[in-house]
This record gives C-alpha cells, structure tokens and sequence, in this order.
C-alpha cells in the first residue's frame, strides 16, 4: 500500500484567513474598497491567490464582489442583521434544547466550566467575548450535527461585521451573563423547552443591544 502524501494547506487559504482577521478586528472596514494590488505586493504574492482567497470571504458573506468595481468588505444593513439573528436564534436554541435532552453529564460540566470563564472575564471585553464565541460553538458541537455547526460558523462571521457589536453597549456584559446564567440553570435542569426559550431570549436580547 503506496504511503499517503499530504499536501499543505493552499496559499490562498492562508490569504484568506489573514484578511479575515484584518475583517474583524477593523482594519479593512465594512464598505471599504479592497485594494487588490496594493494587497498583493504587501504579501508578496501575484493576484491569483488573491482572487481565490477573496472568492471564499465573498462565499462567506464577508466580501462583496460588484461587477468591474472589484471587492469590498460587505457592509450589514439593520435587516441583514436582524435576518442572521433570527436565523441564529433558530439554530443555536435548537441545539441548545438537543443538548438539554440528551447531553452527557461531561457535556453539562464542560459548558459549565466554560461559564465559569465567562463569570470571570466581566471587566475584559475582548476575553469575554472570545470565550462566550467558545460557549456557542461547544454547546454547538455537543448537540452534533455538523450541518448546523457550519451554517452558524458562517453566519456568526457575517455576524462580526456588525458596526455595533452588541457587547459593546454599557451593561450589555452584565445582560448575557445573566442571560448564560438562566440557559445553564435550565441546562443543568434538564429541561429542553426552558433551555430553548432561554437561548432565544438571549440573542433577542442581543439584537435590541447591537441594533
């Protein structure tokens, strides 16, 4: 049996990834223009990886392609936002009542150490936010269905180009912590619909603080 060769990831890929941190940390801003060549010559790179890389973000919902104009970061009307919450509530409340149901007791614990972190990281904005994403996508992997689990990892990106992220708004941290704080209750309870419900409420919550 001939041995298998693994190949490395492809460059665009890593292009890809690099402008969409650039995306979410604001250093290319909703509606700017991307500027191909000066890209380009500041990786040192030709445009075809480029193009490649900018055709996953456009994939993505990140980019925007606009005929003979070229690429821009996509800019989130108030619609668009309140159409991706509303899909993420749906997604992420189904499978928070999955998780309800059926979860393992090493399941229930390792959402509940994660809390803890959350609990925690009140005073550090950045760290509450990257261990609340980290909540999300564990309660998301345990309630196991991949299907899922990519439809919200996308919608969660176009989420990030949001201009007012709602952890922003003063108080807002205090809310979905008292908000993770009712979800785990009805997790650890066992109780599936409370567990749905208290997961829509929390990102309605979030959609009146970001919009």
């Amino acid at each position: 049996m001939s041995a298998v060769t693994l190949t490395p990831r492809a460059l665009y890929e890593d292009v890809a990834e690099l402008l969409r941190q650039r995306i979410f940390r604001r250093e290319l801003e909703p509606g700017s223009w991307i500027d191909e060549l000066k890209i380009a010559e500041e990786l040192g790179i030709s445009r075809t990886p480029l193009r490649e890389a900018l055709k996953v973000l456009a994939a993505e919902g990140l980019v925007t392609m606009k005929v003979r104009r070229g690429a821009y970061v996509t800019e989130m009307s108030e619609k668009d936002l309140r159409d991706v919450y509303h899909l993420l509530s749906l997604l992420e409340s189904d499978a928070a009542a999955v998780v309800a149901a059926k979860g393992s007791a090493a399941d229930l614990q390792s959402l509940q150490a994660l809390h803890e972190e959350l609990e925690a990281a009140t005073g550090e904005r950045d760290r509450f936010f990257a261990i609340n994403e980290r909540f999300h996508m564990c309660l998301l992997e345990l309630a196991d269905n991949r299907w899922r689990s990519q439809m919200v990892a996308d919608l969660r990106k176009v989420m990030k180009l949001n201009r007012h992220n709602s952890l922003l708004k003063q108080g807002r941290i205090e809310d979905s912590l008292q908000e993770h704080r009712r979800l785990m209750q009805a997790l650890c309870a066992r109780d599936a619909q409370a567990t749905r419900q208290a997961m829509q409420d929390h990102f309605h919550q979030g959609l009146e603080a970001a919009t």
